[in-house]
């Protein structure tokens, strides 16, 4: 059964880091681009960052260029996203998503895990 699983998630001040993991189990990750998303309460799921497969090509939104780094340890089947600077803008939940490429769009993804709460606030 393909699974992943969020963690990392928390409460920190304005300025502070966090750092999420999204491990998988049952498939191997090294052949699917991997997306981080979040959503805030009232508000659509937006694509936060994305990082193909092999050649590890990575993107991100505007809002967090310079704040946030995307990567993957495959030989721990897990991608990592370090986030550094957080704001209260990018409270939400943060899910990450399997696709076979990096995509902005939500509903292209189909393998999700959960999610984990990041509330950034003083």
């Amino acid at each position: 059964q393909l699974r992943l699983v969020e963690s990392g998630g928390g409460l920190v001040q304005p300025g502070g880091s966090l750092r999420l993991s999204c491990a998988a189990s049952g498939f191997t990750l090294d052949r699917f681009a991997i997306g981080w998303f979040r959503q805030a309460p009232g508000k659509e799921r937006e694509g936060v960052s994305c990082i193909s497969s092999s050649a590890g090509s990575t993107t991100y939104a505007d809002s967090v260029k310079g704040r946030i780094t995307i990567s993957r340890d495959d030989a721990k089947n897990t991608v990592y996203l370090q986030m550094n600077s957080l704001k209260p803008e990018d409270t939400g939940v943060y899910y990450c998503a399997a696709n076979d490429h990096c995509s902005t769009y939500p509903f292209t993804f189909a393998s999700w895990g959960q999610g984990t709460q990041v509330t950034v606030s003083s």
